[in-house]
């Protein structure tokens, strides 16, 4: 009998019945999904506060975070779901190959955190706990300690100056005492003055900006935090 007759012919004393519940219940039982349910919870946390932990950008989005439990979530009772029914999880592969995502990733390093939420969800949903605790946490370890290893290189920043002309070989031998390195982004000359902008890297909390507006010939000087402070 085809899946549509048979969902046709259901009636509500079927649904009651004790037999239905039972064969809806023969794979896992209520209290399996909740434990399921309460593991991903805990996961997507966990893989969350690492992500705040870890997160080196400009303006940190917790509404991602919120995506991040989500997906744990979402995708644990869908893996349970699929486990033991080989037509139901054609079934979700075809379904899930039409959808188009639209959201635009600002990161590289958010879409390796999204994909890491999904495999615990699988992990999760197969109920895989041992496997998935190592996981979370040797990712997690490891995302942390590349973390504060990555502090350990020169942090890159974007120095803006406005000057007069006259001061450029003063501008440039500051640099070059407070600086690492120091490589020219944009230079624009106009009569009355000039705008340069130079990637700084530091290796120490340099009051660079304020030697710089020392210099005489200096009308101000922003430090600004770059995007990418990996040194791409």
């Amino acid at each position: 009998m085809s899946f549509i007759p048979a969902l046709t012919a259901l009636t509500k004393s079927d649904i009651v019945s004790s037999d239905f519940w039972a064969s809806q219940f023969a794979s896992f039982t209520p209290a399996s999904v909740l434990l399921v349910l309460i593991c991903a919870l805990i996961t997507g946390i966990v893989i969350s506060a690492v992500y705040k932990i870890t997160y080196r950008g400009v303006l940190y989005s917790p509404q991602f975070s919120m995506v991040l439990i989500m997906l744990v979530l979402i995708t644990a009772p869908v893996v349970m779901a699929i486990g033991s029914n080989v037509a139901l999880s054609m079934g979700m592969v075809g379904a899930l190959s039409i959808v188009r995502f639209r959201t635009a990733i600002k990161e590289p390093l958010d879409t390796c955190y999204m994909f890491w939420a999904i495999t615990m969800g699988i992990l999760l949903g197969a109920q895989q706990y041992a496997i998935a605790l190592v996981v979370v946490v040797g990712i997690g370890a490891i995302l942390i300690l590349l973390s504060f290893v990555r502090f350990r290189n020169p942090n890159a920043y974007l120095l803006v100056v406005h000057y007069d002309l006259a001061a450029e070989q003063d501008i440039e031998t500051e640099l070059r005492r407070g600086a690492r390195s120091r490589r020219i982004r944009s230079k624009t000359v106009t009569r009355s003055g000039a705008e340069m902008t130079v990637e700084v890297r530091l290796d120490n909390r340099t009051d660079i900006v304020r030697n710089v507006l020392a210099v005489a010939g200096v009308h101000d000087a922003t430090l600004v935090a770059c995007q990418n402070e990996t040194g791409a």
